[in-house]
């Protein structure tokens, strides 16, 4: 493919177009955004004449190249799809005609659609604020220059393009599901294992199971403001997993927290029906929010403890204590007369090793998923780049 495509103005294939209209109070109208980084336009209100302050709009037609004066410098630029047609703007988003002989609209999207010409509208932009207020204004974005092979060029690029963009579409999907199908797999299992219960699973009142730590501090005090704090953002719903926290100071905290020490079972009472429990190793302070939870029973271990808490048998039992209110909580009281159901220790591990080495495989997965991920975010902007260099 050849690299020698002439340089041209964006003004020889752009005219600017108005269609102003003034504001009718009985009229509806539907207000166009445009997303940053060349995602399109947008529906951005639907209101009555009577409700907007503005005398004109200017309507948009299909295949008008629309930019936001505000936000060029953001990627800005659509082309007006059919479902933009007849919708309208506020006067700061200029609109223009393509010249169809010249220029395939999609061509002109995609090269509008990279980084480098953002970086470009911003050198152009002008305002009071280097960047919340900057703005192209129309005469520097017509002074552009841009390549602009033959038509049928422009075409086999923009199919060619479309053709990697959807191949990339089609492996960000792939990895999604793979995902989501591994994730799924760990409620399934929990309630395989929790809920087709063999007959020596035996039973306990949950006082004789477990004990919750009543020691306050005030976390502001030098010992206790480094230590982690952790609150019920801090855990992921249903899988038992620590989020990453700060320190007590960072959060800062000032109120009274709990104090908790390495292996407590951190349950949040708060909203049982979201199944928030976690397994943590240091010590640290937690909001009253969150319950400090230490096994008392030699016959149970903590990490089966840790599952049973998010197992459907307690969640039912919570969410049906806890009440209809806005904000569902589970007392003291509630959790302590939980009928507590577990299997000898050994099955217990067994269980818990099962649960631990899933969750290990959906933590891998998402590793993975993260690093094809960011793979995959380079290589349509570098698509983009060999296409308007000639190198495709």
């Amino acid at each position: 493919m050849s690299k020698s495509w002439p340089m041209v103005s964006v003004k020889e294939v752009l005219t600017p177009v108005s269609r102003p209209e003034a504001v009718d109070g009985q009229k509806n109208y539907h207000i166009l955004g445009a997303h940053w980084y060349a995602k399109g336009l947008y529906t951005k209100d639907i209101r009555s004449g009577s409700q907007i302050q503005a005398k004109k709009l200017y309507r948009v037609e299909q295949g008008d190249f629309v930019y936001n004066r505000l936000f060029a410098w953001k990627g800005s630029f659509a082309v007006a799809s059919e479902e933009n047609r007849d919708c309208y703007v506020s006067n700061e988003f200029p609109c223009f005609v393509v010249n169809q002989d010249h220029l395939d609209s999609r061509y002109l999207w995609r090269y509008f659609s990279r980084a480098v010409i953002w970086e470009e509208a911003l050198g152009l932009s002008t305002g009071g604020t280097p960047t919340s207020r900057n703005r192209l204004k129309e005469d520097k974005l017509l002074a552009m220059k841009m390549p602009l092979p033959l038509l049928e060029e422009q075409r086999w690029i923009v199919a060619k393009i479309e053709e990697l963009a959807a191949k990339i579409k089609e492996a960000y999907a792939l990895r999604q599901r793979a995902t989501q199908e591994t994730e799924a797999a760990l409620p399934s299992l929990l309630h395989e294992l929790f809920e087709v219960r063999p007959g020596d699973w035996r039973q306990m009142s949950m006082d004789q199971a477990v004990e919750i730590s009543d020691k306050q501090v005030d976390p502001a005090l030098p010992e206790y403001a480094s230590l982690p704090h952790i609150s019920g953002e801090n855990m992921e719903s249903k899988t038992c997993r620590l989020l990453p926290w700060r320190s007590a100071k960072e959060d800062g905290i000032k109120s009274n927290n709990y104090l908790f020490s390495p292996g407590t079972v951190l349950y949040s009472k708060i909203r049982p029906y979201l199944r928030k429990a976690v397994f943590v190793d240091f010590q640290g302070v937690c909001s009253a929010d969150v319950y400090p939870i230490r096994v008392i029973s030699p016959q149970l271990d903590p990490h089966f403890l840790k599952w049973s808490l998010v197992a459907e048998t307690f969640t039912k039992y919570a969410n049906h204590l806890s009440g209809r209110t806005r904000m569902p909580k589970l007392n003291r009281k509630q959790l302590f007369g939980f009928p507590f159901i577990y299997p000898p220790l050994s099955e217990q591990r067994r269980i818990v090793g099962k649960l631990d080495a899933l969750e290990a495989k959906v933590d891998a997965l998402r590793r993975i998923q993260a690093e094809t991920n960011t793979e995959l975010e380079t290589l349509l902007p570098s698509i983009l780049d060999k296409a308007f260099k000639g190198e495709l």
